[in-house]
């Protein structure tokens, strides 16, 4: 197992190489680099975006909690989730990029400053960009627990060569390599979601009551719609509530709500709509593998030693497939992780270069063909910083998770697009509002996103582990009411 996935491995390195060469040579400048020069079909960008919006956290470190919690977290995260985020991608997709394309924006601080002419409210969101590292640390320790697993391979030398590996590419290709190896990564990850859903078969011998059965033989708690000895999954408000309002601000990400900029032509959005949802459906049902790993660990030890949350789906994949079959799924998972990590480098470098460095740095980097030179440039030292930066973080959480590394990342990402809705919102729909109702919604959610989460504000939110969706939905509905109160105070009279 440990030759045949090396080999694969490599195998996949060459492939994505391949693409990031190509579509290196067509990189000239950042708008290259975070919208691409190349003319793509909707049906492949949509294929990216559902890539894209899956990561490791859909395929590996989510069905973890499944395999913890059961049907609790099944309804929270393959049900009412995706109902928001279906809702708000179609609603919010055609505005934002009609305008997207008006203003030229690159990346989401860019699009919120322009929309809202503020030089100042786009610095804010460039430095607030910097709690989606969150999200990179969560894909960088998923991916490192499976190949660590498959290799038979220390976790610390895993991180290093996939972080290295990883981000040396992207320092090249950008927009135009990414939604091709997006596009590859999605169709085998379709493969692999069907592979995992399938796994578990021999469990309905009895049909669907004598699985049931068995999972509430390990613990009753984990076939009832509540669980309340659950720590994310307690009752109506946190699987219902919490999951639809994250369901539905969790688009406002810059890896995802940007991707439409990369169609052409605003006729091709409903068949990019189409093949994102679709595959993205199949992708948010992969959680429901949690529960057959339970049966396989039912009291979460393997060989006498307790699995920790973020190695139960690895360690299910390499105890419950055959080797050939076993190096498919694994490649399925590092393409889950690489989609979504990939997105992330390059929108979160693109929005650091051009939102915080190029304009903090006035004429300094001179004028013209040469400042655009000088930006692509500096882009790459961003990506080396940030390299170093997750290898950092994901040892940490490689060594001392508190839970899961899931927690840690919904803490940062939450906190980011909770104070990026309501901009969205406004600046889509009520295009000459104040901006005042958008700078002082989008401060109310990050104050009040992480004064409730370490404040302790509410049981939800107490002991060791707290539940970061319930500060994301105190902050996004606190955002949304003093959004509106300000928009109605300072709007123009007529």
């Amino acid at each position: 197992m440990a030759w045949a996935t090396a080999l694969l491995v490599l195998f996949l390195a060459g492939l994505i190489l391949f693409f990031v060469i190509r579509g290196a040579r067509k990189t000239a400048s950042m708008a290259d680099y975070a919208l691409g020069s190349i003319r793509f079909s909707p049906v492949m960008v949509g294929l990216s975006l559902a890539a894209s919006m899956t990561s490791a956290a859909t395929f590996i470190i989510n069905p973890g909690f499944i395999a913890l919690y059961g049907l609790s977290g099944v309804l929270a995260y393959a049900v009412v989730l995706p109902a928001g985020v279906f809702i708000s991608l179609v609603v919010l997709t055609k505005s934002f990029r009609r305008h997207g394309e008006t203003v030229k924006a690159l990346s989401l601080a860019q699009w919120i400053g322009k929309r809202y002419e503020s030089k100042g409210f786009s610095l804010f969101f460039g430095f607030l960009s910097l709690l989606l590292i969150t999200f990179i640390v969560l894909i960088c320790v998923g991916m490192t627990k499976v190949l660590s697993q498959a290799l038979g391979v220390k976790e610390l030398y895993v991180l290093i060569g996939l972080v290295a590996f990883v981000f040396g590419y992207m320092m090249f290709g950008g927009a135009n390599s990414m939604v091709y190896t997006n596009a590859i990564q999605a169709v085998l990850m379709i493969v692999v979601a069907f592979v995992l859903l399938g796994s578990g078969y021999e469990h309905f011998s009895k049909g669907v009551d004598g699985f049931l059965d068995r999972l509430s033989a390990i613990d009753p708690a984990l076939v009832k719609a509540v669980n309340p000895g659950s720590l994310l999954f307690r009752d109506f408000f946190e699987i219902v509530i919490c999951s639809f309002v994250v369901g539905v601000a969790i688009v406002c990400q810059p890896h995802i709500i940007t991707r439409s900029l990369l169609l052409k032509n605003d006729s091709e959005v409903n068949r990019y709509l189409a093949t994102g949802i679709l595959v993205e459906m199949l992708f948010f049902s992969v959680v429901f593998t949690g529960l057959y790993a339970r049966l396989q660990f039912p009291d979460l030890t393997l060989n006498g030693a307790a699995i920790k949350m973020d190695g139960i789906i690895p360690a299910y994949v390499v105890q419950e497939f055959p080797v050939i079959l076993g190096l498919v799924v694994v490649m399925g998972l590092l393409a889950a992780g690489l989609s979504t990590l990939e997105g992330l480098v390059q929108s979160l470098s693109t929005t650091i270069t051009s939102d915080i460095i190029d304009p903090l740095a006035g004429k300094a980097l001179g004028d013209g063909e040469r400042r655009a030179k000088r930006l692509v440039g500096l882009n790459k030292v961003v990506i080396v910083l940030l390299a170093l930066a997750a290898i950092w973080f994901s040892h940490r959480q490689l060594a001392e998770p508190n839970l899961s590394v899931g927690i840690f990342a919904q803490n940062g990402v939450y906190a980011y697009f909770s104070a990026a809705f309501m901009p969205v919102l406004l600046g889509i729909f009520f295009p000459g509002g104040p901006r005042i109702a958008a700078i002082g919604a989008s401060l109310t959610a990050v104050l009040v996103h992480f004064g409730s989460y370490y404040g302790g504000i509410s049981w939800y939110l107490q002991g060791t582990v707290r539940n970061p969706a319930v500060a994301a939905t105190y902050a996004i509905l606190a955002s949304v009411l003093v959004g509106a109160l300000l928009f109605i105070l300072f709007r123009k009279k007529g």
